[in-house]
C-alpha cells in the first residue's frame, strides 16, 4: 500500500494534470465574466432599438 501511495507521489503526470485542469478553470471563468459583459451591452442596444421602434409605431 505505502509503495502505491510513494508511486503516486513521484509522478508528476497527475501535477501536469492539475495544473492543466487549473488553467482550464480560469480561462472558463474569464470567458464567462467576458461573455456577460457582451450580454449586457447587446441587451442594452436591443432594448434601445425596441424603444425606437415602438415610438415610431405609435407615431407623433
Amino acid at each position: 500500500m505505502m509503495s502505491c501511495f510513494a508511486a503516486m507521489l513521484r509522478d508528476e503526470g497527475a501535477a501536469s494534470m492539475t495544473e492543466y485542469a487549473l488553467v482550464l478553470a480560469l480561462i472558463a471563468v474569464v470567458c464567462i465574466v467576458a461573455l456577460n459583459g457582451v450580454y449586457n451591452a447587446v441587451s442594452a442596444t436591443l432594448n434601445g432599438v425596441s424603444d425606437k421602434l415602438t415610438a415610431v409605431q405609435s407615431g407623433p
